[in-house]
């Protein structure tokens, strides 16, 4: 068992780095959660636009976090072996590639917005909600969410690379603040309090992108102001050059990453347009069980980043056998925990979606959601490590076939037949698409045990 589990010490440095982590997350989701409990209760019409433009939004940011998973790898590596001119062209590649993705999923949105939220307006399911309104909520939220696309890009820049020096307080600090303000505009602007106008979704999107602006100020002003510590920030805007050589191999490992998060946040739009055809009850359903669920799943999501940050600095060291052992516990580790939460949220389930004011079937479908989400946590939980495992040692090819591949050629064309050419209930849909993960599981645990990842990428840099 000494394999699978570490000493005080080992857990004490995995709490430092994981903690401030999940916390952020962690309100982030809350928050999350008091919004959509707070459009829940404006109507179930409001609730479904919000959550179709979520789902767009949802490919733009997984886009981001992709393009900035290459130089985050070099990053990583670069500070444990002290390099700091590295960290600093890492970060520089990083606002460059923001930039570019940014602008292409703004025109993309603005542009087509209107025809890809009608995909999931299925009005072959007779429900009490309108499909029309939903459009129409969906388009006011929008509209105001792309203005706030532009701080939420460059507060990844800096909280990235800040992660990846071991700073992981700061991202956090900014992180509540930010959640507190959208709190407490969202209270204010949705429901027309303290004298201002009554403006629902509009009101909710105008708290989020407010919010946004001050995570982002707090985040890069404290790293500008203590370059000492962060030395990479010091000279970083004197110019944009990055070596060629070093960009080469940044876009080399970057680019399958992300288009490994594009096409898999694709993959799940679409998914997610399979269960739509179920009726809009099923969308709303999904939205408030991926609120709750999103809420206990940031223990693994910070397991991951803990890999990637720890695991990656002992790589960049290049004390390859300490990497392999600490990967293996943060794994252990990363499942247990969320076996866990699992069995609470299990328990918990059916008291949720009573935080909602919406119809009684949206009620049970969501704790049906909810509850396939519980029980396949710990499947998440090691599908989610040994993805961070082989993405940190450079995998990223091997991480692409995993994840988007597999999704693309199993997952979607699984949901679909079943979607459009069966009569399966959506919850049992749903518990048929989750459990094809199990397949990821086995890949990865073979590619993992393999030492594939195990690998110094800043060696001779």
């Amino acid at each position: 068992m000494s394999k699978f589990i570490g000493d005080r010490k080992f857990y004490r440095k995995v709490l430092t780095v994981a903690v401030p982590i999940m916390v952020q997350n962690g309100i982030s989701n809350f928050v999350s959660l008091l919004d959509n409990i707070m459009i829940g209760r404006v109507g179930t019409e409001q609730m479904s636009g919000v959550g179709i433009v979520n789902q767009l939004l949802f490919v733009l940011y997984l886009a981001l976090f992709g393009a900035l998973a290459g130089p985050g790898i070099y990053g990583a590596q670069f500070y444990g072996k002290g390099d700091h001119d590295g960290v600093r062209y890492s970060t520089r590649f990083k606002l460059l590639i923001t930039a570019v993705v940014l602008v292409a999923g703004i025109a993309v949105l603005f542009r087509w917005g209107d025809p890809l939220m009608r995909l999931y307006l299925s009005e072959e399911v007779i429900t009490e909600q309108s499909p029309e309104l939903v459009l129409l909520y969906g388009r006011e939220y929008l509209a105001i969410m792309l203005i706030g696309l532009v701080p939420f890009g460059i507060e990844e820049v800096y909280a990235s690379t800040l992660r990846e020096c071991g700073e992981t307080r700061v991202p956090m600090v900014a992180g509540l603040v930010a959640v507190g303000v959208n709190l407490g505009l969202n209270y204010v602007l949705i429901f027309g309090k303290c004298g201002a106008p009554r403006l629902g979704v509009e009101g909710a999107a105008i708290a989020t992108v407010i919010s946004r602006f001050v995570q982002a100020a707090i985040v890069v002003f404290w790293t500008h102001l203590h370059t000492v510590r962060m030395k990479f920030a010091k000279g970083l805007y004197r110019s944009m050059r990055i070596p060629a050589a070093l960009a080469g191999k940044i876009a080399i490992k970057g680019l399958p990453l992300m288009s490994n998060e594009i096409l898999w946040s694709c993959g799940m739009a679409v998914l997610n347009q399979c269960y739509s055809r179920r009726g809009l009850d099923a969308v709303a359903g999904l939205n408030i069980s991926s609120t709750i669920t999103n809420l206990f799943n940031v223990v693994f999501i910070a397991m991951g980043s803990a890999v990637a940050i720890m695991v990656g600095q002992l790589l960049g060291a290049g004390e390859l056998e300490e990497a392999r052992d600490t990967d293996t516990k943060l794994i252990a580790f990363s499942v247990v925990s969320s076996a866990a939460l699992g069995v609470i949220l299990f328990l918990l389930a059916p008291l949720f979606p009573e935080l909602y004011d919406t119809s009684r079937s949206v009620k049970t479908l969501a704790t049906g959601f909810i509850r396939v989400g519980s029980a396949c946590m710990p499947i998440y939980a090691f599908m989610h490590a040994t993805y961070f495992t082989l993405r940190t040692g450079g995998k990223t090819f091997i991480t692409f076939l995993f994840d988007s591949v597999f999704l693309w050629g199993v997952s979607v064309p699984v949901a679909f037949l079943l979607s459009r050419y069966t009569g399966l209930p959506v919850v049992e849909l749903y518990l048929c698409m989750q459990s094809l993960d199990l397949i990821k599981c086995t890949i990865g645990f073979v590619l993992v045990k393999k030492g594939v990842w195990v690998q110094n990428l800043v060696k001779e840099e």
